[in-house]
């Protein structure tokens, strides 16, 4: 019993550290464009100020890391839990790939093409997590809801600095 709770709780570790280097990883991209190229940019009225971004992300990541943990809790053999890990992994590299597009290549245009499959990534993974663990569906509704601001906030700037 207690090796299981061990395991239980490493791995509810190990799935936060992993979105939380999906995070990391992606501010490689993003810190470096932040007071150069981002500041020149053209901003709708909306825009959050800089210093929002980063607590959000780093909340939306721990929510991440426990759903996934969740969904992963529920074993390795069925193959609806697989297609559901597997999708959460191709959505975590599309997140750190928008941020590569988007600051590192310095190109909303880049990152619109990007968030709009992260998008879906992210719903097809959240439909998928509703149906394993409910309340892992639902840890990825504020991060599809500021994927969603991000990706108005993404075509607006693409759109204002045309």
């Amino acid at each position: 019993m207690k090796g299981t709770r061990l395991r239980e709780i490493l791995k509810l570790l190990v799935s936060v550290a992993i979105c939380q280097a999906a995070g990391a990883l992606g501010s490689v991209a993003t810190g470096p464009s932040i007071a150069t190229w981002y500041a020149t940019l053209e901003k709708p009225w909306f825009t959050p100020p800089n210093w929002v971004f980063a607590p959000v992300w780093l909340t939306l990541f721990v929510l991440m890391g426990i759903a996934v943990f969740l969904v992963w809790h529920r074993g390795l053999s069925n193959r609806r839990i697989k297609v559901a890990l597997a999708l959460f992994a191709v959505q975590l590299i599309l997140n750190v790939l928008w941020s590569v597009a988007f600051f590192g290549l310095k190109s909303p245009l880049a990152g619109l093409v990007v968030i709009v499959i992260l998008w879906v990534a992210i719903l097809m993974t959240l439909l998928c997590f509703f149906k394993i663990s409910r309340s892992a569906g639902f840890l990825l509704l504020p991060y599809i809801v500021w994927v969603s601001i991000a990706a108005v906030l993404n075509t607006s700037i693409l759109i204002l600095n045309l």
